[in-house]
């Protein structure tokens, strides 16, 4: 199993580089993948601000890639969980902080947006410090 960088993911996504996309493409296609989570992170921060993907597009293209029968992450059932929590609103890396943080007493956060927007979301509350 080989793990992956931010860049070849994005290329990957993109192909806004046709080199580095076919390199990609084969690394993808001929051997296991492990995507941590800071490199799934990084990719939604570029392909939101460099790209300007909305939360629907990002998600859709992660997901294609991660149900890739060879791609395999740390936690998949919390990165879906944050997935699904960004599509409904939550930033992507508050989605994420609270998708790994189930199981825990609470979440505490100094931003009122995200202790809002979080209310009913999974096990672990998100509260104000």
């Amino acid at each position: 199993m080989v793990a992956v960088d931010t860049n070849v993911l994005v290329r990957l996504l993109t192909r806004d580089d046709e080199p580095q996309y076919r390199a990609s493409r084969q690394l993808f296609s001929h051997e296991s993948i492990y995507i941590p989570d800071t490199v799934v992170l990084e990719t939604e921060w570029v392909l939101r601000f460099a790209y300007e993907l909305g939360p629907t597009e990002v998600c859709e293209a992660l997901r294609a890639v991660f149900g890739l029968g060879n791609v395999m992450l740390a936690d998949a059932e919390s990165m879906s969980r944050a997935l699904v929590w960004h599509e409904s609103g939550l930033d992507f890396a508050d989605a994420l902080h609270l998708a790994q943080s189930q199981g825990q007493a609470a979440l505490k956060t100094f931003d009122t947006q995200f202790v809002r927007r979080a209310k009913g979301l999974g096990k672990c509350p998100v509260e104000k410090l």
